[in-house]
């Protein structure tokens, strides 16, 4: 089953991909295109997180590459609130190759297979893991917003002929936007590392580097949220955020 539904996702995250290229040349029939790869291949993962939960014993996502297929649905399912609004559509230009790469590395790893058997609760798997998945999935929205803010900035500097004609969000709408994200997206961060921290303290367990990049996230958007930069700015500091989720995604999970 898990087969079956996993290179149809796949398919169609790569289908959103090229279609969303494709409508910065002006095509709008390739922007819905992308709108409707993502919401198929959103279902289709969503069948697919299913038929994992129901075949394993425990929590399905304690591995590195299991938490990176919940990563990659909860990152398209939080670019979906804003992403079906043809004014947001092409923040699948940052989203969807994202999605479609770590879905397959993800696929690699093992964690789109079946009857996994976890060693840690689910109570504390869902609050840990979930949370923290939830949050990285809110920053890494923040962070595609982040990048059409200056992306869009620069076509303005530069009078692109084609400025009106994709009708992008204002500059102040997309600033708003990703301090909302960040907003939402910090106290799940929080909660989320308070369940790890409480675990570390009952189980005696190192603090690691993944740990300790976790808390450096935390501090950088937290600061965002203190000092609320403006501008270029602002959208540096995301960004900046946005390099320690992928730490703490890829090198510092795979080799922890």
């Amino acid at each position: 089953m898990a087969e079956l539904l996993f290179w149809p996702a796949l398919l169609a995250y790569g289908e959103a991909a090229v279609a969303f290229a494709g409508s910065v040349r002006g095509a709008g029939r390739s922007a819905r295109l992308g709108t409707w790869g993502v919401r198929v291949g959103w279902l289709l993962q969503t069948g697919l997180l299913a038929a994992q939960a129901a075949r394993a014993d425990g929590f399905p996502w304690a591995t590195w590459a299991g938490s990176l297929n919940l990563f990659v649905w909860l990152v398209v399912g939080v670019y979906l609130i804003w992403g079906c609004n043809s004014r947001y559509r092409l923040v699948g230009l940052a989203v969807m190759p994202l999605a479609a790469v770590l879905l397959a590395l993800a696929r690699i790893g093992g964690g789109t297979g079946t009857g996994v058997r976890s060693n840690y609760s689910n109570l504390f798997l869902a609050l840990h893991v979930g949370l923290v998945l939830a949050a990285f999935a809110g920053f890494t929205l923040a962070a595609a917003l982040s990048a059409l803010y200056l992306w869009q900035e620069r076509r303005l500097k530069r009078r692109a002929a084609d400025v009106l004609r994709l009708r992008l969000p204002a500059l102040a709408t997309l600033e708003r936007l990703t301090t909302r994200t960040i907003l939402v997206s910090l106290p799940a961060l929080t909660l989320g590392i308070g369940a790890g921290l409480i675990r570390l303290r009952q189980t005696g367990g190192p603090f690691d580097a993944l740990i300790a990049v976790s808390l450096v996230t935390w501090l950088v958007y937290g600061s965002f949220l203190v000092v609320r930069p403006t501008g270029r700015r602002a959208a540096y500091v995301a960004l900046l955020g946005f390099v320690l989720v992928v730490v703490a995604r890829l090198p510092l999970e795979h080799f922890g």
